[in-house]
């Protein structure tokens, strides 16, 4: 099997400096790519002199990750795309598990690995920790971090198993099945684009599978950490992006749910006095507005399929039912 690591980069030397060397020592059988998001510090030099065997893909424009890795993933050929944020660092015989998964099951089109806290390795990370899943409302919540709860990883989640959505932090996809999908959807620009084409996938009868026995460790928000107002705008106005194009059943009610629901998180904001991701909120919901004739276009082309969410709100079992922790769902 052809594997091709793919690790997207925008002016992030110190990321590469970091974490490269632990992706190229424990990737002997794979090939190794930055793809370069018109990176305006030294960072591309910088691979070219230090990692001469790392191959670079220079991208015209910082297109952020969804047009990025679109872009770059023309240029390569492999039978198997391995997306790796920067801020990523592995362990031995990570890809093994990996690759034996793609070879015994043909119809596994995404894998995610385990994914732990670089700074507190005890604990899963925020972004996909050990598989992601969704409720009917298009809130996304993980094995090991619901909202802001995150686990210590006590091998509680250490059965391989079906998920509903992998992480884009560290993401494992067949090439035939990405271009099938033509991609990710580019006007999402980053953040929950990985959870829209995995959703696409599973709406077209594929399946995505969390393997624990490859780890990765994720710094998580070193390119926009969460404390950011545009991580808010990006991940509330994206969820509604997703929802609208891949959900089953009445699209117009799921929205007015969710109007409401957007309504609660900002009142969650003003409580712990910030204002500026209230504003956020309201920016997602007038940017979706806008976008909205398209997505109702492209949600005609689609397919859609029932049972897509694991809890119809993971919003009441969370706040109001106070089921924390993922296996007490």
């Amino acid at each position: 099997m052809k594997l091709a690591i793919v690790i997207l980069n925008w002016n992030g030397k110190g990321l590469l400096e970091t974490f490269l060397p632990s992706i190229i020592r424990h990737s002997e059988n794979a090939s190794i790519y930055v793809a370069d998001n018109a990176s305006t510090d030294d960072s591309v030099n910088f691979v070219r002199s230090s990692f001469p065997s790392v191959k670079i893909i220079q991208n015209v424009e910082n297109g952020g990750y969804a047009k990025g890795y679109n872009d770059a993933l023309k240029h390569i050929e492999a039978d198997v795309f391995c997306l790796v944020n920067s801020d990523i660092e592995v362990t031995e015989n990570w890809l093994l598990p990996i690759v034996s998964t793609f070879d015994s099951e043909d119809n596994t089109a995404i894998i995610q690995p385990k994914i732990l806290d670089y700074k507190k390795k005890t604990h899963f990370e925020y972004a996909g920790a050990a598989g992601g899943f969704i409720d009917k409302y298009g809130y996304p919540f993980c094995r090991g971090r619901i909202f802001d709860t995150i686990e210590e990883d006590k091998g509680q989640y250490d059965e391989n198993s079906e998920i509903f959505w992998a992480s884009g932090a560290c993401f494992f996809i067949r090439s035939t099945v990405f271009n099938a999908l033509k991609g990710f959807d580019e006007s999402f620009f980053a953040h929950m684009e990985e959870i829209d084409l995995c959703w696409r996938a599973h709406n077209l009868g594929y399946t995505s599978k969390y393997n624990s026995n490859s780890i990765v460790y994720h710094v998580g928000g070193a390119t926009l950490n969460a404390s950011n107002p545009k991580k808010t705008y990006l991940n509330f106005r994206n969820s509604l992006f997703t929802l609208t194009k891949n959900a089953s059943g009445g699209i117009i009610f799921l929205l007015f749910v969710r109007l409401i629901l957007d309504g609660l998180a900002s009142l969650k904001f003003l409580i712990v006095m910030k204002p500026m991701h209230i504003f956020a909120i309201l920016k997602a919901h007038f940017g979706f507005y806008a976008h909205l004739p398209r997505l109702l276009k492209k949600r005609r082309l689609l397919k859609q399929s029932q049972n897509y969410y694991k809890e119809k709100s993971i919003v009441w079992s969370y706040y109001v039912n106070s089921k924390k922790l993922f296996n007490r769902l």
